[in-house]
C-alpha cells in the first residue's frame, strides 16, 4: 500500500492522547492542562475526546522545550506561540501577494499595445 493511500498531513488529527503524550514525553495531564491553557489545541472525536496531530507533537516538545530549557513561564510561552503564528501567516499572507502582483504584472504587459 502506497504511503499516501491515508493523505495524512502534518495537520491530521491522529493520535489519542495517550499515544500523543508518549510521543512527546509527557503526561496526559499535562496535555490536558495545555489545552485548557489554549497552548496546544488538538482536534476532537465526535465523542470529545482529544485527537494530536504530529504538529500538536512538535509544538507540545516546544512548549516543554521552552519551559524547561530556557524558563520560560506558560503565559510567556502561549504569548511566543501566538506571535510566531501571526508571523507565519503574514509570511504566508506576503507570498500571495506577491504571487498575485506577478499575475497582475504579465496581465498589464500582455494587454499593453507595444510602445505604449
Amino acid at each position: 500500500m502506497d504511503a499516501n493511500y491515508f493523505d495524512l498531513s502534518d495537520d491530521t488529527p491522529v493520535y489519542v492522547i495517550s499515544v500523543a503524550a508518549q510521543l512527546s514525553g509527557l503526561h496526559p495531564q499535562t496535555l490536558r492542562q495545555y489545552d485548557r491553557l489554549g497552548l496546544v489545541c488538538p482536534g476532537r472525536t465526535a465523542g470529545r475526546g482529544r485527537l494530536y496531530s504530529t504538529r500538536d507533537i512538535v509544538q507540545l516538545r516546544e512548549v516543554q522545550r521552552l519551559s524547561q530549557e530556557e524558563g520560560i513561564n506558560l503565559a510567556g510561552i502561549k504569548r511566543i506561540l501566538e506571535l510566531e503564528n501571526e508571523a507565519l501567516r503574514l509570511r504566508e499572507e506576503v507570498h500571495r501577494l506577491r504571487a498575485e502582483m506577478q499575475m497582475v504584472k504579465a496581465l498589464i504587459r500582455y494587454e499593453l499595445p507595444p510602445g505604449a
